[in-house]
């Protein structure tokens, strides 16, 4: 709550301060959740936990749910039912599986047959329903968009989503406050997506690790709201909890009058509110980082990590000349990979397909940029016969304002395909996939090793230079198509038939009056709790571990690469050990074992890992990477850095990451390849050797060591305090009224609760 503070402070100070339900003595914050956005693959397991402690959804006013993952883009003329549509059985499985908990657990849904249907993180700015001052999360790790609006909005792994859904609150220890500040002029046919990648290309995926970063400057304040979501989408890929942009008049002009927004006084009230969300004068950041927008050209990606990216005139850089031996073996994998020879100019490289989508770049002004590059061409121009390109609005009221505007007919003539909105290619969890070796041109967010099909080559870029890419069949310099003010001819004449329309136009589905909260359903059975867990909870207790250590020297390793994401098409937490490193221990396309370390005794039975490498376990924040982790049976992670929420899931589960020097790792490193057991205690804060080298000394927060030590789950340690969250939740009505209650009328709708079912369901966890 809000509180009279001298000291000057940031605007994730401020939020962060209004949030904080309860405060530990270690610094470990009880964290209020004021919106909550969920989606067919992280959320199974999480209404089955529920369900087996006989727990409701705590705040489903502040719970919106929609499926985007798995869903075909094709046609939904014939649509009858996700049983009948989608064909592959897993991805049906998540959905129909997220249909029914959404009718048990009495949540606002948005279906396949609502037209508000879309990628969480376009549908929740798109509806109001993402504001200015709140926390918001969600079981995927691009929720760091929603802080384009001033909020403090990042991505949670399972075991965090059933947490919020129980208690409306998450435990959390505060970040670092980070500052990228951009001054200038962005020269013509530089937009967000080239600043962003710019930007992961100057610090690097672990750059922001520990952090919350904050845009400033001249160049983020011109931005509108869309480009602003797509710098902050991206703050992830740069290693950072979450990216965040103070809130101004251009947000308060985007967000008035949306459904889900507040009105009358209520909106004069969040407005005088809102204006207070901005770093005061003098505060002090942790880290600063400043970027001249002169130096920003249109960029693209040409190897597996974002950070790999250079200017669109550039060539792909010579690995020979990179002095860091584990980074020089990672740029030479890579471009083995990608099937690209250093030194290569970067508008040489040919592209099989573009994709125009994701929650990165799936808004109007995305279509519309890129439908003016079509338009710059000359009437009657196509796409090449060997490319082939798609158009994937991110939620079903986008692509009916572009079909209004006639971007479909754009793009439709110059020979893209128009899709249905989903993530698509993005990821590819649905049919929209590339074969091994196809090169796609993307203005996805991730180009990660299979990230859009096995064996797949991605080419991060903006959706004005996917497009330039899609009409020549090459990554091409945008500026050579941009149609210039007042140009005649027939290019000029033909982009003037774009009728640009208000998207308040679409935005007309009735709002009911607010739901009612509900309570929690019961308490939790403990009959089908591991026989491990401290009574009263189903987390694992991790004391002393000894076993065999695999080696790896990887820095990057990401989610994609520990498991792959056809691995997530699952409604349990087992099962999943063989999937782990499965694109590292199996030839492409065959169940022919590679000579990957996983895959050679004795490792093949380790207990540890130790990486070399910094950041392992960036990405996604898929809680699968640690279930492939702990199904194999490696239960401790030895490395010097590790991905934020990556980090989170594993202690959720029992799995330990163990932070230590590059310098210990490479010892660690070194035992390991020589077959040497190793030792973790958790309890002495130490790993142990047994070549007759003295121990390793390492730090754990207080609070998760004492967790971990005891078994004990976040959900019942926060459940002891209920007494403060009812509390801070009537301060919280009583401040921001606008923050309580909705429900939709039309289409999925809001189905009205109904008791949650009290019998325990058997499940493996």
């Amino acid at each position: 709550m809000p509180t009279a503070v001298s000291q000057p402070r940031t605007l994730y100070d401020k939020i962060w301060d209004d949030h904080v339900v309860h405060q530990q003595e270690d610094g470990t914050a009880l964290l209020y959740i004021d919106r909550h956005l969920v989606h067919e693959v992280t959320s199974p397991q999480a209404f089955e936990g529920l369900r087996t402690a006989g727990r409701a959804v705590r705040r489903p006013d502040c719970t919106l749910a929609t499926v985007d993952h798995n869903v075909p883009t094709f046609s939904r003329k014939n649509f009858k039912s996700v049983t009948d549509f989608i064909k592959e059985p897993d991805s049906r499985a998540q959905c129909e599986a997220l249909e029914d908990n959404v009718k048990e657990f009495g949540l606002t849904y948005f279906g396949m047959t609502d037209r508000r249907q879309g990628i969480v993180h376009i549908i929740g700015p798109e509806q109001g329903f993402t504001l200015p001052g709140i926390t918001c999360v969600c079981g995927d790790s691009h929720t760091s968009t929603h802080g384009a609006f001033g909020s403090l909005a990042f991505g949670i792994g399972t075991s965090q989503v059933e947490h919020v859904l129980a208690t409306q609150t998450l435990l959390q220890k505060k970040g670092m406050n980070m500052l990228i500040n951009i001054e200038g002029t962005l020269v013509p046919g530089v937009n967000s997506k080239d600043v962003i990648l710019h930007v992961i290309g100057v610090i690097g995926t672990a750059g922001g690790t520990g952090s919350v970063i904050e845009y400033a400057g001249s160049v983020v304040r011109a931005w509108t709201m869309e480009e602003r979501m797509s710098v902050c989408n991206m703050s992830i890929e740069a290693g950072a909890r979450a990216g965040m942009v103070a809130p101004d008049e251009i947000t308060f002009a985007y967000l008035k009058g949306r459904p889900l927004a507040p009105k009358g006084e209520e909106w004069d009230q969040a407005v005088e509110y809102w204006k207070t969300l901005r770093t005061d004068e003098g505060a002090k950041f942790d880290i600063e980082v400043h970027i001249k927008a002169e130096d920003i050209s249109p960029s693209v990606t040409w190897g597996t990590s974002p950070q790999d990216v250079v200017s669109i005139t550039g060539k792909v850089p010579d690995p020979a000349l990179e002095s860091d031996p584990i980074k020089r073996g990672a740029m030479e994998h890579a471009l083995e990979y990608m099937g690209l020879e250093a030194n290569t100019p970067m508008e040489s490289i040919t592209v099989d397909k573009v994709f125009i989508g994701s929650c990165t770049n799936g808004r109007i002004g995305d279509l519309r940029s890129a439908a003016n590059i079509v338009l710059s061409f000359p009437p009657g121009s196509r796409i090449p016969d060997h490319v082939q390109a798609m158009i994937v609005p991110g939620s079903g009221l986008v692509k009916q304002q572009a079909e209004a505007e006639g971007l479909d007919a754009v793009f439709k003539r110059a020979g893209f395909e128009w899709r249905e909105a989903g993530c698509s290619m993005c990821l590819g969890m649905n049919p929209d996939q590339l074969k091994p070796k196809e090169r796609c041109a993307s203005t996805s967010n991730r180009n990660f090793e299979g990230r859009q099909g096995a064996g797949g080559r991605t080419h991060l870029m903006s959706p004005a230079m996917a497009a330039a890419a899609a009409m020549t069949g090459h990554l091409t310099d945008v500026r050579k198509h941009l149609l210039g003010e007042g140009e005649a001819g027939d290019a000029a004449a033909q982009k003037a038939q774009i009728k640009v329309t208000s998207a308040f136009d679409y935005l007309t589905d009735e709002v009911l009056p607010p739901p009612k909260p509900q309570g929690y359903a019961g308490a939790a059975d403990e009959t089908d709790l591991p026989a491990n867990a401290a009574a009263g909870s189903s987390a694992i207790k991790f004391t002393v571990l000894r076993g065999i250590a695999a080696p790896l020297s990887i820095p990057n390793v990401d989610t994609d690469m520990i498991i792959p994401k056809q691995f997530l098409k699952t409604l349990k937490r087992t099962g999943l050990g063989n999937a782990l490193f499965w694109t590292l221990r199996r030839v492409p396309g065959t169940e022919e074992a590679t000579d990957f370390i996983l895959n050679k005794p004795p490792y093949d039975k380790a207990k540890i890992m130790v990486c070399t490498g910094e950041n392992f376990g960036c990405g996604s924040s898929r809680e699968h990477a640690a279930w492939s982790l702990l199904d194999f049976g490696i239960a401790a992670v030895i490395a010097p850095s590790f991905g934020e929420i990556f980090k989170t899931n594993s202690m959720q589960n029992g799995l330990l990451p163990v932070v230590l020097p590059q310098s210990e790792c490479q010892k660690l490193y070194e035992d390991a390849t020589n077959g040497l057991d190793l030792e973790v205690d958790l309890d002495k804060l130490e790993v142990r050797r047994f070549n007759g080298e003295p121990s390793i000394p390492f730090e754990v927060e207080p609070f998760r060591r004492h967790c971990l030590l005891n078994g004990l789950d976040d959900i019942g340690l926060t459940m002891q305090k209920d007494d403060f969250i009812v509390d801070f939740e009537q301060k919280r009505s009583d401040l921001w009224p606008w923050l309580d209650g909705f429900g939709y009328k039309k289409g999925g709708g809001r189905i009205d609760a109904k008791e949650v079912k009290k019998k325990a369901t058997k499940m493996d966890w």
